[in-house]
């Protein structure tokens, strides 16, 4: 073997060497991907149910969705002004009103981020919802449920159940049923009218 051979050789040698010397300080492009999946939603992926997080109500006061336990809960994204407004209010009410005593809640969360249909201050939904649509069921702070920033809730409800064409929420009046350990059972879209989805309410009330 010449001598340019040799130094050909001896290059390729240290080339190899520096590489992996290297290389082993760096990440893996599967442990990037998984640190990545880790860190996003890691608030919600750490939750076992809605009962690990804290809201607020209407009034800005913290609510512990603990408070809930041994209840079925059905949790909508509203809206005031919506073409599903009338009609879903009105039957939520019918739901509450009918099982409100045998364990059923529901919990609204106005939500402006579809078409600017929920413009008003927590004071006027307040104001709207209890004298217009003449709700009874508990109202609470105005969140955003898509986007960077979604609501903790959010996050694990749709982790939990995601939809069709993808997780996030497609419009207002999305409902999500939760049985009576906080675990998340069931997606409704928003054309699913709160009626329609009462015989899956009563076998959760009847169960233990």
């Amino acid at each position: 073997m010449n001598l340019s051979n040799w130094v050909s050789l001896g290059f390729l040698v240290i080339a190899v060497f520096l590489f992996y010397t290297y290389q082993s300080d760096l990440p893996s492009f599967s442990t990037v991907i998984n640190m990545a999946a880790q860190q996003e939603d890691s608030s919600s992926s750490s939750s076992s149910s809605i009962y690990d997080f804290t809201v607020k109500d209407i009034k800005g006061s913290d609510v512990s969705l603990s408070e809930y336990k041994g209840k079925v809960l059905l949790i909508v994204n509203v809206a005031s002004k919506c073409g599903l407004t009338q009609s879903n209010y009105k039957e939520l009410n019918v739901l509450y009103q009918k099982y409100k005593d045998q364990g059923l809640e529901i919990l609204a969360f106005p939500c402006n981020q579809f078409a600017g249909q929920e413009p008003g201050s927590n004071e006027q939904i307040q104001e709207t919802v209890c004298t217009i649509f003449k709700a009874e069921f508990p109202v609470f702070d105005k969140v955003d449920v898509n986007g960077k920033n979604t609501a903790p809730l959010y996050k694990f409800l749709k982790a939990e159940k995601g939809g069709f064409l993808g997780d996030g929420i497609k419009w207002n009046f999305t409902k999500f049923l939760v049985n009576k350990q906080g675990k998340v059972v069931e997606r409704y879209s928003p054309t699913t009218s709160p009626l329609k989805i009462e015989k899956d309410i009563t076998n959760l009330l009847e169960s233990s």
